[in-house]
């Protein structure tokens, strides 16, 4: 198993009392943290706009900003986003965006790409909220143009959504084969459909009954259009909270809370804390937590991206984290 970590950035309340004016510092050494300890494969940002649960005045910091000032702040980590949303870019102009990133980078950009769905940000920033299925169709459409834009440096393209029409994409990507394509999401009749026609690289449910199955129609898509399964590395995004005892765990809990509540009360702070501590999380001491892990690695999953809710603030779950999880199944 390999593990990414996102970053905090603000999307889930997780800068909250930070000063705007220290935040990127805050973000910034993590970053080269997770950089210079060797220990993770990459680190990610969410692609949003207004945060979750409900839309607050806190900050949420853009996703592609912030993959160009990774690049030039680190050296070694892989750089991706889960996930960009299709639509918010243009979809020639976002594969020249992550052509320069990953020229900064020395090559290390990954491409976490989606339909999109947080319906608010979408009408707040004049998008619309089209249907299901044209986002999807979009997305379809969009990945072709981002791989023949990366593999070949000049793209044209006719389709229901977009068009493009001889856009030099130069120079290209860094990495050889372009940047890896992570499709997200689980849709069974579309997204993975996709995912089986252009992915590297899958992200759906951690849930072990649901990647089990999204698994298995993700296999059936592969063999009508004729790809590889075993060469789509599948993965999934935990929220972990860590701690040496059960007790432990449950302080970082509430404390995790407590800065919650002032900002969206207790309603909307007690489900995001049950999203962190139900009978499907990671959350408790390291040995339940590799136990979790051991039933997600054994149907598959090759990759887990961990969010950290305390990161910001406490970096000890991330170091247990390091020292016990991590080295039980890499």
């Amino acid at each position: 198993m390999r593990f990414g970590l996102f970053i905090p950035q603000g999307w889930r309340l997780d800068l909250v009392g930070i000063d705007p004016a220290e935040q990127w510092a805050v973000m910034r050494d993590l970053a080269a943290y997770v950089d210079d300890g060797g220990i993770w494969d990459s680190l990610w940002v969410y692609d949003h706009f207004h945060t979750v649960p409900m839309p607050t005045d806190e900050a949420t910091h853009e996703a592609w900003s912030l993959m160009s000032a990774y690049a030039a702040t680190t050296s070694r980590i892989k750089l991706g986003q889960m996930c960009t949303a299709m639509s918010y870019r243009n979809p020639v102009y976002l594969a020249k965006v992550a052509a320069t990133a990953d020229i900064i980078s020395g090559g290390r950009v990954q491409m976490g790409i989606g339909g999109g769905w947080y319906e608010h940000e979408w009408r707040a920033y004049g998008y619309g909220f089209p249907s299901a299925g044209v986002r999807l169709a979009r997305l379809d459409e969009g990945v072709q143009i981002m791989r023949d834009a990366w593999r070949d440096g000049r793209v044209s393209f006719e389709g229901k959504h977009y068009q493009v029409d001889g856009a030099i994409v130069q120079p290209k990507p860094l990495q050889d084969s372009g940047i890896p394509l992570w499709i997200a999401g689980g849709g069974e009749k579309v997204t993975l459909r996709i995912a089986a026609e252009y992915a590297q690289y899958t992200n759906f449910t951690s849930e072990p009954e649901g990647f089990a199955h999204k698994s298995q129609i993700l296999a059936e898509h592969c063999r009508e259009v004729g790809t590889d399964f075993d060469a789509i590395v599948r993965s999934a995004n935990i929220n972990p909270v860590l701690g040496a005892s059960d007790a432990d765990v449950q302080n970082r809990l509430a404390g995790i809370r407590g800065r919650l509540v002032p900002v969206v009360g207790d309603g909307a702070a007690d489900a995001m804390i049950g999203s962190m501590s139900g009978p499907d999380s990671v959350a408790g001491t390291p040995g339940q937590v590799i136990a979790s892990l051991r039933r997600l690695r054994d149907l598959g999953c090759e990759y887990v991206i961990c969010y950290f809710a305390e990161a910001a603030y406490d970096r000890s779950g991330i170091e247990l984290f390091e020292k016990e999880v991590i080295p039980a199944l890499s």
